[in-house]
């Protein structure tokens, strides 16, 4: 309840925030276009004044941004492996906020007289009379301070969280990576798929059944983790599992939703566990889009172990869920799944099936 009362409180104050610079903006721009309509040459008064607040507005933006640059934590913020954050833009930021705060400061005392040559140069600009003079002066402070207040907070917002993105999906296609290099396919596709989520590439499985915490083993993940976290537990602890391919078939079949995931994620650790048509029930008749997603990925551990015959199964089992209208929808993460499973099952040697022996043949064997 806390979190969700803070996370109102600050979207409300993001409202307010952009509220107040559309009606900062506003009322320039009407100060603008009253001061045009009194020119005797309307048009090249407020085509001239655009371009000169426009040109205030980007330098204060610059400036702003400048000045919000986020700073990395020291240590906290490393991802993981040889990956470290260039800070050059940091350290540029830090450099030229103090350089332009030192000049300022320096020139305080002119600033009047600053003001005034600006507004002389720019006044032929806004109709060339007197009384311009002033006015494009104020125009430049005003959407330079505009342009600054803006920058600034569109920096603080939105670049802390893109950047904390990036480093957080970078961390996970190192770990992926990594992952691949073990030969855990399973879970370092898994941790590809979050990366791309991270970045927005892809979207999720949103219907993630809040019932999981309660159904798989407590003892599994911590409740913080979510259920992801008690899959990726779960799978990491198959191959110690004491548990037969048949009782992971029968905890499938145990109909509960969370024993049906806990049995997918099982098979995930352990192809040795895996029961194809378990599988293929929750590819083609998932409880949630988030069984579906495990299910798939239990089918990607699975194929340099199936014969032909269970590998057409499956691409036909994938390929109708992508083609169904409430099947797999494009461009989630079950669809990135099938559509590397599809292209893996056209390039792999699959095992192929034991045919019985001929009669002929058994007999010849026992002659001999």
């Amino acid at each position: 309840m806390a979190k969700v009362r803070r996370r109102g409180g600050t979207a409300a104050l993001r409202t307010a925030q952009w509220s107040a610079a559309g009606v900062l903006l506003g009322t320039g721009l009407l100060g603008l276009l009253l001061f045009s309509l009194g020119r005797a040459q309307a048009w090249q008064a407020l085509g001239g004044g655009l371009v000169v607040a426009g040109a205030s507005t980007v330098l204060g933006g610059a400036l702003g941004f400048l000045f919000g640059v986020p700073r990395v934590r020291g240590g906290s913020a490393e991802p993981q492996g040889s990956y470290a954050p260039n800070t050059n833009l940091e350290q540029v930021s830090d450099w030229l906020t103090k350089v332009l705060l030192g000049v300022g400061l320096t020139q305080l005392g002119s600033l009047g007289e600053r003001l005034h040559q600006l507004g002389t140069a720019l006044a032929p600009a806004l109709g060339g009379e007197d009384s311009a003079v002033p006015f494009a002066a104020a125009l430049v402070l005003y959407f330079l301070v505009f342009g600054f207040l803006a920058g600034w907070l569109v920096t603080r917002l939105a670049l802390p969280q893109v950047l904390t993105d990036a480093d957080q999906a970078l961390d996970l296609f190192l770990a992926g990576q990594d992952r691949d290099r073990r030969g855990d396919k399973v879970g370092a596709d898994d941790l590809r798929v979050r990366a791309m989520q991270q970045l927005g590439l892809l979207g999720g499985s949103a219907d993630q059944p809040a019932a999981l915490a309660g159904q798989l083993p407590p003892s599994s993940a911590p409740a913080s983790s979510g259920p992801e976290g008690m899959v990726a537990e779960v799978r990491s602890t198959a191959r110690r599992s004491a548990l037969t391919a048949d009782q992971v078939r029968d905890l499938y079949a145990d109909g509960s939703e969370g024993r049906r995931i806990q049995a997918l994620a099982l098979m995930q650790g352990d192809p040795a566990l895996a029961d194809l048509p378990s599988v293929l029930d929750a590819i083609e008749h998932p409880r949630s889009g988030f069984e579906q997603y495990h299910a798939l990925l239990a089918a990607r551990g699975l194929l340099s172990r199936l014969p032909a015959a269970d590998a057409q199964r499956l691409r036909d089992a994938v390929a109708g869920q992508l083609v169904l209208p409430d099947g797999i929808p494009y461009g989630s993460d079950r669809s990135w799944l099938a559509e590397k499973i599809l292209s893996r099952l056209e390039t792999t040697a699959f095992v192929p099936q034991q045919q019985p022996a001929a009669p002929n043949a058994e007999a010849a064997a026992e002659n001999s």
